[in-house]
């Protein structure tokens, strides 16, 4: 296990439920990047569709432009919801545990 390799070559003395806590911890952080680079993504992407509609950019867009920043704003929406769930999750574990060791 983790705690115990950790002992043998640090002499850290490293509970098991703290492990699991830094593991919930680290996967809660992965999600809420995932949320930040969706939403990052979504603006990007309204922000290329706004401006293929506008007069400055229809002389240098053409419709499969509109077309892919569609399909990726489609694609970000789904990164955001995936990583909400792994948010809902990663808190749902940290309940328990607190609730156990509680």
């Amino acid at each position: 296990m983790v705690t115990d390799v950790l002992a043998m070559l640090f002499g850290l003395a490293i509970d098991r439920k703290q492990v699991v806590v830094m593991t919930v911890n680290s996967v809660l952080q992965s999600g809420l990047q995932g949320v930040q680079r969706g939403i990052e993504g979504v603006e990007r992407s309204a922000t290329d569709i706004v401006r293929s509609g506008t007069v400055d950019g229809a002389a240098g867009s053409n419709s499969n432009d509109i077309v892919e920043s569609i399909v990726d704003l489609k694609l970000y929406e789904r990164s955001i919801e995936a990583s909400a769930q792994v948010v809902r999750t990663a808190d749902e574990v940290l309940g328990s545990l607190l609730d156990t060791m509680a």
